[in-house]
């Protein structure tokens, strides 16, 4: 099938509420740009250098999301080519962000990724300290929480990613009554191509598909 065509049965299956991105991660500016023609909204980009090569060609058609792992010395570029981070984790990249937005006079949506696997060799914040790292990124003028992000741990069988996604959503929902400063809880995102429709089950509103959208990477 073609990427118009993954794409709309793709959102066929969505809720309407559910926002699509589009994992990019390695896909060429034209694949991007034929999903973007196709009805994707918003693209993830897990590199900066990558998403600038991009933005050339596909331009301001889409929102564009940061879903990897940002270095500090990638934030400068960054905040001038995102419209959301989903992936801030710690507070050193959050006061990154904060400064390079405030000298161009920007407020950076941000969610906080969550370990909710607390799984070692990956980037988040765990469950139980998502709470105190919310609260402390509120002393940031320039950074705007507007949700939460998980992978969970990757399992052949989605169903084992459920529990990852429930504990997110409970924590998701704790903050939302919390009332905390520049916290807006709107967005969660969660699943990924695998385990995208328990994500949505689970409470997300926001899923990020790659392989079902552009097909196999070419390595894989």
């Amino acid at each position: 099938m073609s990427i118009k065509e993954n794409v709309n049965q793709i959102l066929k299956e969505l809720p309407s509420y559910v926002q699509l991105v589009g994992a990019a991660k390695t896909r060429t500016p034209q694949e991007i740009q034929e999903a973007a023609r196709a009805g994707i909204k918003i693209i993830g980009e897990n590199y900066v250098q990558e998403a600038e090569e991009a933005l050339q060609v596909v331009g301001h058609r889409v929102k564009w999301h940061f879903i990897g792992h940002l270095q500090r010395n990638k934030a400068k570029k960054a905040v001038r080519i995102f419209d959301v981070i989903e992936t801030v984790d710690s507070l050193k990249i959050a006061k990154e962000i904060n400064k390079q937005c405030a000298r161009i006079g920007k407020v950076m949506p941000v969610l906080i990724e969550i370990n909710s696997g607390r799984e070692e060799q990956k980037y988040g914040i765990y469950p139980e300290d998502t709470e105190e790292f919310a609260s402390s990124l509120g002393k940031f003028n320039n950074i705007h929480v507007h949700g939460l992000m998980t992978m969970g741990p990757f399992t052949g069988n989605p169903e084992n990613a459920r529990p990852y996604f429930q504990e997110t959503k409970k924590i998701f929902d704790k903050l939302n009554s919390k009332n905390l400063p520049r916290i807006e809880m709107k967005i969660l995102s969660m699943g990924m191509t695998n385990s995208y429709k328990v994500a949505v089950q689970e409470g997300a509103n926001m899923v990020r598909i790659g392989t079902k959208i552009f097909g196999i990477r070419e390595y894989e």
